[in-house]
């Protein structure tokens, strides 16, 4: 950690499904491969272990410190990484309907980890922690607060360990200090979120109570009339589980053009396509909406900074989500904006009144430098309130 050095990453995959596959890579050799039988968690991380033994890093070694847990839902509870007890891991289920799809898993992670080495601190770092800092004019709907209260109903927004890595490492970028620094972080994978970040303090996002409000996703509708659900259940005679199915699987980019795969759909784009130029407009106009939100809450934006699987690839993104936006200082080059890179790196003119920057993200760093400064530095159980 102090040299800030990878030293390996891999993936288990199909845990359950009859025959698994695991990929290794150690930073100074090549990857490797296996398939076969991987019925459970504890099988995947158990194979896990034997790979990394190989290396010398194995689950035995002295010099493993913790293990760092993604948790998605933190509630109100949890502000910040947090050493995982037995209290810990029952308000994490407390929270599961909030995120009944991600906490459940992220619980099975954890106990296995535990089950592995009992006496390793277990650390739990939530997506939803850094947007803890909303004021609540953000946080709140505007819904009867006793109801509000009494449910949880609020917006928490998510991806926030990559929101937190990109924002930082942002304005870095541009020679400023985070806390001198306004950043529009826009996160876009299959889950697509905004945030604006104030002084390196989040003070909006677009991911609300559920991953489900705010952008265009691969598979999710983003932000909809809630009046939809009333009608194509009352008139439409669905079940408010086909709706829920249809907003959050059927929708987004999948839905409106039978592709949920950014790179599918520039394809079909510069085919012709009109279904996929569509859904094109449709996600950029999502796009443009909340940079423009975001620079108004913000009220000075010194960077705008794409990021995850389609901000980091998909250049015709980018420079559509900022065309016609060169009055308020945005703008991209052409060229460096076309320029593959895995590095951070602007991509805007120079001397452009707002810096436009590709970051890629590191949440996996993100997650281990919490989990290092909170057992290293002692800092006790973390932020629970």
């Amino acid at each position: 950690m102090g040299g800030e050095t990878r030293l390996a990453s891999g993936l288990v995959e199909r845990i359950g499904e009859g025959r698994g596959r695991l990929r290794h890579t150690p930073v100074d050799g090549g990857t490797r491969e296996w398939s076969g039988d991987v019925p459970d968690h504890r099988a995947a991380l158990d194979a896990v272990a034997a790979e990394l033994t190989r290396d010398g890093w194995g689950p035995d070694s002295p010099d493993l410190a913790a293990v760092g847990h993604r948790v998605v839902h933190g509630g109100r509870r949890f502000t910040g990484p947090t050493r995982v007890d037995d209290v810990v891991l029952a308000e994490i289920e407390r929270l599961a309907p909030l995120a009944p799809l991600h906490n459940p898993a992220n619980l099975t992670g954890i106990r296995t980890a535990r089950a592995l080495r009992p006496d390793l601190p277990q650390v739990a770092v939530f997506d939803t922690a850094f947007h803890a800092t909303m004021p609540e004019s953000a946080a709140r709907y505007a819904i009867d607060t006793e109801t509000a209260d009494a449910h949880r109903v609020r917006r928490y927004g998510f991806h926030g360990t990559s929101h937190a890595y990109v924002s930082r490492t942002a304005a870095r970028l541009v020679g400023k200090a985070p806390e001198e620094t306004n950043v529009i972080v826009l996160h876009l994978g299959n889950g697509a979120s905004a945030s604006a970040v104030r002084a390196g303090r989040c003070v909006d996002t677009s991911m609300g109570m559920t991953p489900l409000e705010g952008l265009v996703m691969g598979t999710r509708s983003g932000d909809v009339d809630p009046a939809v659900v009333f009608h194509l259940t009352r008139v439409g005679g669905m079940s408010v589980a086909e709706v829920d199915t249809l907003l959050n699987r059927r929708s987004g980019l999948l839905g409106l053009c039978g592709d949920n795969d950014m790179r599918e759909v520039l394809r079909r784009v510069d085919a012709g396509d009109e279904r996929a130029r569509l859904a094109f407009d449709i996600y950029v106009h999502r796009l443009r909406k909340y940079i423009g939100a975001y620079a108004a809450v913000l009220g000075r934006v010194d960077v705008v900074a794409f990021t995850a699987g389609v901000g980091e690839n998909a250049a015709p993104v980018r420079e559509a989500a900022v065309a016609g936006l060169e009055g308020w200082g945005l703008a991209v080059d052409a060229d460096l904006n076309a320029a593959p890179g895995d590095r951070p790196r602007l991509i805007s003119p120079a001397g452009a009144g707002v810096a436009v920057a590709v970051v890629p993200t590191e949440e996996e760093w993100e997650i281990a430098a919490q989990t290092y400064a909170l057992v290293i530095g002692d800092k006790g159980p973390g932020n629970l309130t």
